[in-house]
């Protein structure tokens, strides 16, 4: 069975996103970019909401194409390229990128049917309220956070008030010269493989 993990920054104080929606915060080192490629590169499936999948839309397909790209945009817009790419969205009638498709109806049922087609992860990239709506039905698996060292003090919250005590596991931690912390955390009651 897959397991969906939500790939997100954020603000020491919890925030993914600025009061007016500013992620020029967000730490982009190469080292960071590096390590983040290293687990993308393992999987074969990304989760979007409609605004993060129209951002990247606006971007990857042709990130490898411009003067100066660098190693990670080319990395990166060639796995974006081959990756199978799900789109949580009411409002839109289709994903127009190579391998994308549309979940909107009953999340919870195309969730579950998307987990139990294989093995491995599905990472969710940012998608703060495509997170929400999976939180609330208990859809994640896991989070792999990257706190930034900077307090927002008001933005967008990755974590509200949880629908039911939800324990985490550790999995690992990595820091960052740009002083990022990398937490990865899996659900507690998901059986532990070393």
């Amino acid at each position: 069975m897959r397991k969906i993990i939500l790939f997100v920054h954020m603000s020491l104080d919890g925030f993914v996103a600025g009061p007016g929606g500013e992620m020029d915060w967000i730490s982009t080192t190469p080292d960071l970019f590096e390590f983040v490629e290293k687990r993308v590169q393992q999987t074969d499936c990304a989760l979007y909401g409609r605004r993060t999948f129209q951002m990247m839309q606006g971007y990857w397909p042709t990130a490898a194409e411009q003067p100066g790209a660098s190693r990670h945009d080319i990395e990166h817009a060639r796995w974006y390229a081959s990756a199978r790419k799900v789109v949580l969205s009411r409002s839109l009638t289709q994903a127009d990128a190579p391998g994308a498709s549309l979940l909107g109806g009953e999340l919870k049922r195309e969730i579950e049917a998307l987990k139990a087609e294989s093995e491995g992860e599905v990472l969710m990239f940012g998608s703060p309220g495509a997170a929400h709506a999976l939180m609330k039905l208990d859809l994640l698996d896991g989070y792999w956070l990257f706190v930034n060292p900077v307090l927002l003090g008001a933005g967008v919250a990755l974590f509200g008030r949880p629908a039911h005590l939800e324990r985490l596991r550790l999995l690992s931690t990595a820091a960052f010269p740009s002083g990022v912390i990398c937490l990865d955390y899996e659900r507690a009651d998901y059986p532990h493989s070393p």
